[in-house]
């Protein structure tokens, strides 16, 4: 019992760096998603699968993720975790904050400390500008992955990263074989 203790403890430190609503809307028929369209799209290799994602909207607070493919809904996502303080954009390393705007999946680690993971490409130029305004770093490394490498136990309650995205390793393993890098994420409050 001890030992699983410390390795939660362990993990928890670690973090990330080294009920929902019935309704779906496209994105593109939410004004909130206007500026997506803005950003020049390159070309993303397409996953061996079948059905593969186009876009990706994360709702903080509903906890929930939506993979979409030509404006319609393909997946859900339930009971994301987030850092120790979700509420609110990440401004600064160490915040325990997970972005909120527009960015994009731009690689993918296989033997990441977590169950695979997908890297959001946070910070952006902006992001940067901000926390140099205060002399400090924006942080970076934020990922959605799974639970961590070597834990076999039920996956972890409450928010535990220190920014990521969690799903459960199951939830991870479908992402992962339907976004390919270059898929645009939006991340709303």
């Amino acid at each position: 019992m001890e030992r699983a203790l410390a390795f939660l403890l362990l993990v928890t430190l670690a973090g990330c760096s080294s009920p929902a609503k019935d309704v779906v809307h496209s994105p593109a028929s939410d004004p909130r998603v206007a500026g997506a369209r803005s950003i020049p799209t390159p070309v993303p290799q397409r996953p061996s699968s079948q059905v593969w994602a186009d876009y990706l909207i994360v709702d903080k607070s509903e906890r929930l993720l939506i993979a979409y493919n030509n404006g319609k809904p393909i997946r859900a996502y339930r009971g994301l975790k987030f850092g120790d303080a979700p509420s609110g954009h990440k401004r600064f390393e160490g915040d325990e904050r997970t972005p909120e705007g527009i960015y994009r999946i731009d690689t993918r680690n296989p033997r990441s400390s977590f169950h695979l993971s997908l890297r959001i490409s946070y910070p952006n130029s902006q992001d940067r500008a901000f926390a140099a305004q205060y002399g400090r770093s924006a942080g970076g490394d934020i990922f959605i992955h799974g639970q961590p490498t070597g834990y076999r136990g039920p996956p972890l309650q409450g928010d535990w990263t220190d920014g990521c995205i969690a799903l459960t390793n199951e939830e991870i393993e479908e992402l992962w074989q339907i976004v390919p890098d270059g898929t645009p994420i939006e991340i709303r409050p």
